[in-house]
């Protein structure tokens, strides 16, 4: 049987038994109660309001640690905190936010789900591309430390952003490890989360529902993603006059955040995709997880609570393994998007500094961009594949800390949390390393947008190097 063929059957059974409860096969909503004996009040069977919260969690987080004077600061830390670990009633949306006619609905984190934090969900093994063998709460927390000292999240002393570096990777250390190392890697299984059992006592769904539904939360699109364009989310995620077009899907006069607004791993598929279509080509990564994910519900409808069959779940497990590995190849171009940057930020800083000018803007873009690659690579790390050479490689390129002004480079961080700076390789070298990163993801992922594609620029400045074109830095 194809796989065309079976969702057709599917999507023909869900219509026989779902009434009005599914209402557009075209958005991830509306899909029917299937629990036996369920007794209870609610009409369908979807829910994902708990990693919706922690999208806002996580975007607050953000905002809050841009927000430091330079000086030490408990309060903030405080708050900071509060928004990584806690779970107490109370806690205030501060992003996203309305935004002139970008009407929200919600304005506190307990309207969409009660008692979220993010540390608990986040990636915990050994964060392999920093030293000391710290996890990924471990990992934000020094962050979190460091960013309540900054002024507004930047370290000019040692190159870091700490809003680009907590935000980029907890959308792979949170939501991208959530997603494709449990809920699609560990759950279509026979004995996880069984679908003709509720999840738990009382629940309007199966196991097998929530998960699936848990795991496109953490992808943070928009229910009605597929009635939409790529830009369409990209607008949505940066709340203007357009985005409001699209976002209000039920046309209240609000965007829902618990279905209408588009969050991180959302967003940058669709800035991909958005990219591409203006040079010509194309990529679909936005639409690609997003079909895979309401595909996958689809099938789970139309087992109707029983058991999977041998057949349904190598189908669900197929859905599983497309989002899977769309969304680490989105992370990837992330990745080589702000390599891009990177390298584009070092050409100007070298203009600037030979002519003896001021090279304060520009190298703060610099440390942003470098954060934001630094983040999105840990990020990638964070999934369920083992990435070997690959991971090494990346991170002995970029090292743990941009090359600073003075030639020098956070090289370790002691047990205390302190930096430890030591000798960078030369500006040349690093901004090799930069198009080195490139060609790499290009050879191991087959990145397609290519977004700051600085690959062309490897054969001159090799040359220019001579012997320390070969170099990595260890």
């Amino acid at each position: 049987m194809t796989r065309s063929f079976a969702a057709g059957l599917a999507a023909a059974a869900i219509a026989l038994f779902s009434g009005t409860a599914f209402a557009d096969d075209m958005v991830y909503a509306g899909f029917p109660v299937t629990v036996k004996g369920y007794d209870g009040k609610k009409t369908t069977s979807v829910s994902y309001t708990g990693q919706i919260a922690r999208h806002v969690l996580h975007d607050s987080l953000k905002k809050l640690a841009g927000s430091g004077n330079g000086a030490e600061n408990a309060g903030l830390k405080a708050r900071m905190t509060a928004y990584f670990e806690g779970r107490e009633e109370g806690r205030k949306i501060l992003a996203p936010t309305t935004k002139g006619a970008f009407a929200i609905a919600q304005t506190a984190v307990d309207e969409i789900s009660k008692g979220k934090n993010l540390a608990d969900k986040t990636y915990k093994g050994a964060v392999a591309g920093m030293p000391n063998g710290m996890t990924g709460a471990e990992l934000v927390s020094l962050w979190i430390d460091k960013a309540s000292m900054a002024d507004k999240g930047f370290d000019a002393e040692n190159g870091y952003d700490y809003p680009q570096l907590i935000s980029k990777f907890i959308m792979g250390a949170v939501f991208y490890n959530q997603a494709v190392d449990g809920y699609l890697d560990e759950y279509p299984g026979p004995d996880r989360k069984p679908n003709d059992k509720p999840y738990k006592k009382g629940a309007a769904y199966t196991g097998k529902e929530h998960a699936w539904d848990e795991a496109f939360g953490y992808f943070g699109a928009p229910a009605h993603t597929l009635k939409l364009t790529p830009k369409d989310v990209y607008n949505i995620a940066r709340r203007d006059d357009e985005g409001f077009a699209a976002a209000d899907h039920d046309k209240d006069g609000k965007v829902d955040l618990k279905t209408e607004m588009a969050f991180g791993p959302a967003y940058y598929a669709a800035g991909f995709d958005a990219s591409v279509y203006d040079r010509g080509n194309s990529t679909s990564y936005l639409h690609t997880i997003t079909r895979a994910f309401l595909d996958g519900r689809k099938l789970l409808a139309a087992a109707n609570g029983e058991t999977l069959t041998d057949a349904q779940r190598a189908e669900l497990k197929g859905h599983a393994a497309v989002i899977a590995g769309t969304w680490e190849t989105v992370l990837a171009e992330a990745v080589f998007k702000y390599a891009g940057s990177v390298y584009k930020d070092m050409v100007k800083l070298k203009i600037i500094v030979e002519a003896n000018g001021d090279p304060a803007r520009q190298f703060r873009n610099y440390v942003k961009h470098w954060a934001e690659l630094k983040g999105f690579a840990l990020a990638l790390q964070s999934g369920r594949n083992n990435l070997g050479e690959t991971a090494t490689r990346l991170n002995r390129m970029m090292g743990i800390g941009p090359v600073l002004l003075d030639g020098n480079q956070v090289g370790d961080i002691d047990t205390r949390g302190n930096y430890l700076q030591s000798e960078a390789p030369d500006w040349g070298e690093y901004m090799l390393h930069m198009a080195k990163i490139q060609k790499l993801l290009i050879d191991r992922f087959g990145v397609k947008a290519r977004n700051n594609d600085v690959t062309g620029e490897m054969e001159a400045l090799s040359a220019t190097l001579g012997d320390k074109a070969s170099a990595e830095n260890d």
